[in-house]
């Protein structure tokens, strides 16, 4: 599908960009985050479900080949533009009222901690409509209720084509709700996250 005028205006108008995704998603995300320029103007913020306590390679990964900000989330951080935020393991990441991180050590989600369902319910509650919301390539269905919450808010809510994902569990659990407006390749996904305002 081309990406509408719809579709780029509400883009534009939106403040936070949240992705989220587990098996399979990395290599889109890396994609698409080495892209982003300045001209951005939103807050990025990555959900990937990590290994507990597993030292990944994923953080040097991005800050060498990004021209904006990266930046592993730490609890009261204030969210400011033109940076990607990278949700911590073992710790929920939610979004505060006043433009705040908070991380909270509650039960796993879906098995995961990040869970994508909690960052995407509590970006619903601060940004509505200012917000868009991609959900990626994964083993389980976590997301799929939260992005279905964003949806309903209004916010810009998009699933990676299930025939297109390397894992399409996480895809398909958020097309069976009906939470996602657009559902798109991996190559308009990343047509839509190069566009600037």
């Amino acid at each position: 599908m081309a990406l509408s005028e719809d579709i780029l205006q509400r883009w534009r108008n939106s403040e936070m960009v949240l992705l989220g995704g587990s098996a399979g998603s990395f290599r889109l995300i890396f994609q698409a985050v080495r892209s982003f320029t300045m001209g951005l103007n939103k807050a990025v913020v990555v959900i990937i479900h990590r290994k507990r306590n597993f030292i990944s390679e994923m953080e040097d990964m991005f800050t060498s080949n990004m021209i904006i900000r990266f930046k592993e989330i730490k609890d009261k951080d204030k969210i400011e533009n033109n940076t990607v935020y990278m949700a911590p393991p073992n710790y929920h990441t939610l979004i505060e009222k006043g433009g705040y991180f908070s991380l909270d050590v509650s039960d796993d989600v879906w098995y995961s901690k990040p869970s994508i369902d909690v960052t995407f319910e509590s970006a619903g509650d601060v940004y509505c409509d200012r917000c868009t919301a991609i959900l990626l390539s994964g083993a389980n269905q976590d997301g799929a209720e939260g992005l279905l919450r964003l949806r309903g808010c209004g916010a810009l809510t998009i699933v990676q084509d299930p025939e297109d994902a390397e894992m399409r569990q996480m895809p398909d659990a958020a097309v069976q709700l009906n939470a996602a407006e657009f559902v798109m390749s991996t190559e308009e996904i990343i047509e839509l996250l190069k566009k600037v305002n």
